[in-house]
């Protein structure tokens, strides 16, 4: 069941702005599954999630890897705009994972995460300017390697990955739409790298029990972000972001309660 409960989480709050790494966190400490098994868990489980956004956009990919092999220029640009993206979130991930996994990763750097980035979103929404950008294919290079930099504050957990990016491609003047389907692209090189670099770093040895726990939050995991997407994507033609700032500003006022 905690395994259900917990793909469930991944899944739902992985492409939302409102961390799902937090989530993670205080959903685990909450059923006291913090075992190395389960951070293990909650590393693989991700990779359900990114799996999701790879089935929903597979025509993008497919026709991106068919034009970069045939030369064509729109392909290599596209790909070089994800690359961008994903470059700063590589090279300081790379440096600074043993620092980030032992010292951030825990409930009360979580709670002020999830309470100043619900602040930001609030704030930015409310006086961001008017967007210049509303294609993907329209996006300059160098604000593809900007919103690259504003990943990286997804690094402290409770920022949230799709958050950092999405309100980063905001202050960018890229229209709202537009800046959430780049952070779903720029999820998939990102969060497989963090996946398999975190699995290479957890050398740890898994039962039978242990590889179906895994295998349930997975599928659990895929599907519900297959949903998410699809849902979030039809939400921002008719709303903005606020909503989820606000849910951070109570989610986190409530976990500081409880901690302190």
């Amino acid at each position: 069941m905690d395994s259900i409960l917990l793909g469930l989480v991944e899944g739902v709050t992985e492409f939302l702005p409102i961390s799902s790494t937090g989530h993670l966190i205080l959903v685990s400490h909450l059923l006291g599954a913090e075992s190395a098994t389960n951070k293990l868990f909650d590393i693989v489980v991700q990779l359900g999630a990114i799996l999701a956004v790879c089935w929903l956009y597979r025509a993008k990919l497919i026709a991106t890897m068919g034009g970069m092999i045939e030369r064509q220029p729109a392909a290599w640009r596209f790909a070089c705009a994800i690359l961008l993206g994903f470059v700063p979130a590589m090279v300081l991930g790379a440096a600074l994972h043993d620092v980030i996994k032992d010292r951030l990763f825990n409930v009360a750097v979580v709670a002020f995460a999830t309470l100043i980035g619900g602040i930001v979103i609030i704030l930015v929404e409310r006086f961001k300017r008017r967007p210049l950008i509303f294609t993907l294919d329209a996006l300059p290079l160098p604000t593809c390697l900007m919103i690259g930099c504003f990943q990286c504050l997804a690094m402290i957990p409770g920022t949230s990955r799709s958050g950092a990016t999405i309100i980063g491609a905001l202050l960018l003047n890229v229209d709202r739409r537009v800046a959430a389907e780049y952070s779903f692209f720029l999820a998939i090189p990102t969060m497989f790298a963090a996946t398999f670099y975190d699995l290479y770093k957890t050398k740890i040895l898994l039962t039978t029990a242990d590889v179906w726990m895994i295998t349930i939050g997975f599928v659990t995991a895929f599907i519900a972000a297959l949903v998410v997407v699809r849902w979030l994507i039809g939400f921002l033609s008719r709303h903005d972001f606020t909503v989820f700032g606000w849910y951070r500003i109570v989610l986190g006022i409530v976990m500081l309660v409880v901690l302190y």
